[in-house]
C-alpha cells in the first residue's frame, strides 16, 4: 500500500499578491476590450497604502489607470489604511512605457515575447480534474470571499489563505489530514467566536463529510489574530500567487 500527502494552498481575493494579480489583470481585460491586438507585459507591487504600477503596454486603448485601480481596490472591500488599504485615499504611482522592439521583433512574426515552464496535470480527483487539495483549497476561499461579502459572516476582512493536506493510498486520496485556514477579522472578535464561525460556517458547507474524521486536524488563525492585513502586513507582487491558473494537457 502506497501512502503519501499532497498539499496545496489557495488565497482570498484580499492577500495583497492577488490584488495585484486583479489589478494587473484588469489593465490587459481592458487593454485586450478596447484593442484585441494589444501587448500588455504590467506589474503591480502593494506596500501599505500604495499601489505601483509598472511594465509595457503597446496599444490604442484609451486607459484611466487609477480610476480602474481604484475600482478593483473596491469592488475587492479594502478601505481602511489603518488595517490594509483604502481604495479612497491610497497612492498609485504608474511607470510605463512600451513593448521593446527588440521583444516585438520575436512577438511581430508570431513567436512568443518570453519563455517560460508550465508544470501541472489533469487527474481524476475532481470533476474540475484538479488534484483534490487544490480543488478543495479554492473553494474554502472563495467561502471565505462570500460569507464576507454576502455578511453571513461579517466581522471578515478581505485577506485571507486556505491550505488543505490530503492522505492519499494507492494514488486514491482518502481523506482529510489538515485544514489550515487564516483570515482577516475586525478587532474586537475572539478566537473562539472566530474559529466557530469558520468551522460551521465556511469548512461544514465546503468540504465533504466523508473526508473529515477524528483525525482531520484544522487550524484557524494558528498565530492568534489577524487584524492587519491586506498590503500593509504584507508586500505584494503580481503572478506570486496567481495559483488558480493552469495549464493542462490531456
Amino acid at each position: 500500500m502506497k501512502k503519501y500527502y499532497f498539499t496545496s494552498e489557495s488565497v482570498t481575493e484580499g492577500h495583497p499578491d492577488k490584488l495585484c494579480d486583479t489589478i494587473s489583470d484588469a489593465i490587459l481585460d481592458e487593454c485586450i476590450k478596447q484593442d484585441k491586438n494589444s501587448r500588455v507585459a504590467i506589474e503591480t507591487f502593494a506596500s501599505g497604502n500604495e499601489i505601483t504600477i509598472a511594465g509595457q503596454i503597446t496599444s490604442n486603448a484609451k486607459l484611466d489607470i487609477e480610476k480602474l485601480v481604484r475600482e478593483k481596490i473596491k469592488e475587492i472591500g479594502f478601505d481602511n489604511s489603518k488595517t490594509d488599504i483604502d481604495y479612497r485615499t491610497c497612492k498609485i504611482h504608474t511607470n510605463i512605457t512600451k513593448q521593446s522592439p527588440d521583444i516585438a521583433m520575436g512577438v511581430d512574426v508570431g513567436g512568443a515575447g518570453d519563455q517560460g515552464i508550465m508544470f501541472g496535470y489533469a487527474n481524476k480527483d475532481t470533476k474540475e480534474y484538479m488534484p483534490l487539495a487544490i480543488s478543495l483549497a479554492h473553494k474554502l476561499a472563495k467561502k471565505l470571499t462570500d460569507a464576507r461579502k454576502n455578511k453571513e459572516i461579517p466581522y471578515l476582512r478581505p485577506d485571507g489563505k486556505t491550505q488543505v493536506t490530503v492522505e492519499y493510498e494507492d494514488e486514491k486520496p482518502k481523506r482529510i489530514e489538515i485544514i489550515l485556514i487564516s483570515t482577516q477579522h475586525l478587532e474586537n472578535i475572539t478566537q473562539e467566536e472566530l474559529k466557530k464561525d469558520i468551522i460551521e460556517k465556511v469548512i461544514k458547507t465546503t468540504i465533504p463529510k466523508e473526508l473529515i474524521d477524528e483525525n482531520t486536524k484544522i487550524y484557524i488563525n494558528p498565530t492568534g489574530r489577524f487584524v492587519i492585513g491586506g498590503p500593509l502586513g504584507d508586500t505584494g507582487l503580481t503572478r506570486k500567487k496567481n495559483n488558480s491558473r493552469y495549464i493542462w494537457r490531456i
